[in-house]
């Protein structure tokens, strides 16, 4: 398998610890993430260290879906998810850094292991504007979701 990576940033108006929340408040996700729905398998908010999560990627009655377990958890810095699923397989990766009291610097990248060989290599040359687009995309909303509720309380 061949592994490929994609790393979009993005910096938000708010304190990081809101950043945090924000973007690890799995069943919301969809509220700014591009045509995906996630929600969190078995008890709890799926906020710690081997909670296990499924997002379903798509339009309508088309979609992928991804299930995923939490790999790495170091609140409010970083979390790694390790994807399972037989077509999305590698690591994804969510960091908060700050950037002053009320500042954060998102980082959201994916490590993919593409199948299919050169055929998937391919595939994901042609494949990775529009995912890198859709990921950016998903982080601007939710960076103006999360300056929004910061402005609206301060």
């Amino acid at each position: 398998m061949t592994r490929v990576e994609l790393t979009v940033p993005v910096d938000v108006a708010a304190p990081p610890e809101a950043v945090w929340r924000k973007v690890t408040d799995w069943e919301r996700q969809g509220d700014w993430m591009l045509g995906t729905r996630v929600r969190t398998l078995g008890e709890g908010d799926g906020r710690r260290m081997g909670a296990r999560l499924e997002a379903v990627t798509g339009v309508g009655p088309l979609g992928v879906t991804d299930r995923m377990e939490i790999v790495e958890w170091l609140p409010p810095r970083r979390c790694v998810v390790r994807h399972l699923g037989r077509v999305v397989r590698g690591d994804g990766v969510f960091e908060v850094v700050p950037v002053g009291a009320d500042r954060a610097r998102v980082l959201w990248s994916e490590l993919l292991d593409l199948p299919l060989g050169r055929l998937g290599a391919l595939g994901w040359r042609v494949l990775r504007p529009a995912f890198g687009a859709g990921v950016a995309h998903s982080l601007r909303r939710m960076a103006r979701q999360c300056e929004q509720e910061h402005s609206s309380r301060g």
